[in-house]
């Protein structure tokens, strides 16, 4: 019988999801109208475009994150086809919703069922793009899932042209981290010293955040090795918790 629904459930649409979405849109929160096609629900807004602002040419519905949450349980069952099609939206909150649905299907799956997962992840890695979206899907699928096994496509991941790969390479290990398992994040933050974009400066900087807190002795050995040439703005996050004294002593040796 359970198989019969699920069975069922799988066969969700696409549409349904978008609509679901729509139907919890909130013009106040999304800004200004600016998305033919889409009704009252259909908005690109000044607000999230400055926070979000490697998503040009995203449209927002304004719907928030606990309502997507809330809104991915419903869809769970969702086949993958159907997943890959919010994937490719240009609806920032469609996006956002197939991933919690992924993220989801992930941590209830079976072992086999997370290798699916897992391997759909991989297969449609050029589909994750926004910082919200590497974040809210790289731990809990790619990270937990190499957990155990070979960390060799992370590693080509921080050398990736794209600027998606790299976050999706370093922010994953925050699953490793939260395990005692910090090598990874220290392998991955060398060789992201030099990177250009902030938002990679910023994801590894908060990466060793979390590093100090597990193993604080860990992190004042990479900064007493880097700290006069690491990206000012990795280091401010690597240093955020440390006593007021302490972060201005590091802060004044950056170049």
């Amino acid at each position: 019988m359970q198989h019969l629904v699920l069975g069922k459930m799988k066969n969700i649409h696409y549409t349904a999801a978008a609509r679901a979405l729509r139907n919890l849109a909130d013009p106040a929160r999304a800004g200004v109208p600016d998305a033919p096609g889409f009704g009252a629900a259909g908005w690109r807004a000044a607000t999230s475009q400055g926070y979000f602002k490697h998503s040009v040419g995203d449209i927002f519905l304004g719907v928030t994150t606990p309502a997507q949450r809330k809104l991915a349980k419903q869809f769970q069952q969702m086949s993958l086809p159907n997943v890959r099609r919010l994937m490719k939206s240009k609806v920032h909150e469609e996006r956002s919703l197939a991933n919690e649905i992924l993220r989801l299907k992930f941590q209830k799956g079976s072992p086999d069922q997370q290798q699916e997962i897992f391997n759909f992840y991989v297969k449609n890695l050029g589909l994750i793009h926004g910082w919200d979206s590497v974040d809210g899907s790289a731990p809990y699928i790619m990270g937990c899932y190499l957990l155990n096994r070979e960390k060799k496509l992370l590693y080509k991941l921080a050398v990736s042209p794209r600027i998606w790969d790299r976050r999706i390479a370093v922010v994953s290990t925050l699953w490793f981290i939260r395990r005692g398992d910090t090598r990874p994040t220290m392998k991955i933050a060398r060789m992201l010293l030099e990177d250009r974009e902030d938002l990679i400066h910023k994801a590894t900087g908060w990466m060793l955040r979390e590093v100090g807190k597990q193993k604080p002795q860990v992190l004042l050995e990479f900064l007493d090795k880097h700290s006069t040439t690491m990206p000012r703005t990795m280091l401010r996050y690597a240093i955020e918790r440390f006593p007021e004294d302490k972060r201005q002593r590091y802060l004044r040796k950056v170049n």
